[in-house]
């Protein structure tokens, strides 16, 4: 990232460098929960955003910091940028902060939060230790189940188009 400062066009090297990639409809980029360079890259190169949200309390600062960096680079840099939706993680039923987070997000952001939500699961706390994906860890967990369920609700949002293709 410290390298990307002194760069002419900082802001959209990974958007020219996409550009010559072919042959993918949906190209996914996975970024670190910071809101620098690297991830103000990903926000002007993406159409759309899929926002993951750990059901904690600091989440929720780090949400609403994240949808004010949204509007300034729709603003500023990608005015076609959108987001898809909120994925909230580390879903707890146990937890009352977890129902609360859900509720406080779900009436903030209506639709665009996911009914399908991503449990605390150990097998997916598990597999990176192991250098596995959890779908090829334990892909009959009850995690592994939550994240193929959200793939097909999260498909279910492309249009017809893109789900064709």
């Amino acid at each position: 990232e410290v390298e990307l400062v002194a760069v002419e066009g900082r802001t959209h090297r990974l958007q020219r460098a996409l550009a010559n990639y072919t042959g993918h409809d949906i190209c996914f980029i996975d970024c670190p929960p910071s809101l620098g360079l690297l991830t103000l890259n990903a926000l002007c190169a993406a159409d759309t955003l899929l926002v993951p949200l750990q059901c904690e309390f600091f989440a929720l600062e780090g949400l609403s910091q994240l949808l004010q960096t949204v509007d300034q680079v729709q603003q500023r840099f990608n005015p076609s940028l959108g987001i898809i939706g909120v994925a909230l993680t580390m879903f707890d039923r146990r937890n009352r902060l977890t129902d609360q987070v859900s509720d406080d997000v779900r009436d903030c952001l209506g639709k665009l939060v996911f009914d399908t939500v991503i449990p605390r699961n150990v097998r997916l706390s598990e597999a990176p230790s192991h250098g596995l994906p959890a779908l090829i860890y334990d892909q009959h967990c009850t995690g592994s189940r939550a994240y193929m369920a959200l793939a097909r609700e999260l498909i279910g949002r492309f249009p017809a188009e893109r789900q064709a293709a």
